[in-house]
């Protein structure tokens, strides 16, 4: 009864994502925006990069470069990408009838997100080789924290994403809403300024930022420099802003349209 179960919501998740990924190959500017950011930004920062003393941290410029572009990945070919699916979609009256149908709503939002998640998830890869090759970022020395760290990095942005939908009235003013977050992202989270280049006790506040741990975890994936306790206080800091991005949606998601 279980498999069945399973089988039969797979197949409704499948069939959602297949919708939502033809709806977003559609909006061209969302398409740009998703694949090319991430992958064009990093290359922009290059020269400062190269300029900071990221070596006594253990880090080099290649390995900054890798984990800045994952963390645009985060923002742009997720966060701000669903933020304007979801609001689209709920002004469109499309959440409010697949509320009518055999879906749930994890399973609807979860649907919409697929595409925007399997997209940063494909980004990943292409960076990982294309550092590893163009870069020199060698292989990572500890990939058992990669994985947590793109878990909860795809999970807060697509929840976060969801909640500041709640909040933003049309697709016109997503850019707008999204905005603080991706700026305070950026700045604090080790994405466009790493982490080893800010003051002592600024990265000790920023480090609770929503994707701080996340960028934290996949960057000490490829460079295996993080102590034990460090790599704990991350995973909680992560876990943390998982259970409560989640909690969030189901406390403040909007279904009907904001009139």
């Amino acid at each position: 009864m279980s498999g069945a179960v399973e089988t039969s919501v797979g197949r409704r998740l499948g069939a959602l994502g297949r919708a939502e990924l033809a709806l977003l190959g559609r909006n061209r500017g969302a398409v740009v925006t998703a694949l090319l950011v991430p992958l064009a930004l990093p290359f922009t920062v290059r020269g400062a990069y190269t300029r900071l003393d990221l070596k006594a941290h253990g880090v080099s410029a290649g390995i900054a470069m890798l984990t800045a572009a994952i963390g645009f990945s985060f923002l742009f070919a997720v966060y701000t990408a669903l933020v304007g699916a979801f609001v689209a979609r709920r002004e469109e009256l499309v959440l409010k009838r697949l509320r009518t149908g055999e879906l749930s709503d994890t399973e609807i939002l979860t649907g919409t997100a697929l595409p925007a998640v399997g997209l940063g998830l494909a980004q990943v890869l292409v960076l990982s080789v294309g550092c590893a090759l163009l870069l020199h970022t060698g292989p990572p020395k500890a990939p058992w924290l990669i994985l947590p760290g793109l878990l909860s990095g795809f999970v807060v942005s697509a929840a976060l994403a969801a909640v500041t939908a709640s909040f933003t009235r049309t697709t016109e003013s997503a850019q707008v809403t999204a905005l603080p977050l991706l700026l305070l992202s950026m700045l604090g989270s080790g994405i466009a300024v790493p982490a080893a280049a800010l003051p002592d006790r600024i990265a000790s506040l920023c480090a609770l930022l929503p994707l701080s741990p996340a960028i934290r975890l996949v960057e000490a994936g490829w460079t295996g420099r993080l102590s034990g306790p460090g790599t704990l206080a991350a995973l909680a800091t992560a876990l943390a802003w998982t259970v409560v991005a989640v909690f969030a949606v189901r406390r403040w998601f909007r279904w009907e349209p904001r009139r």
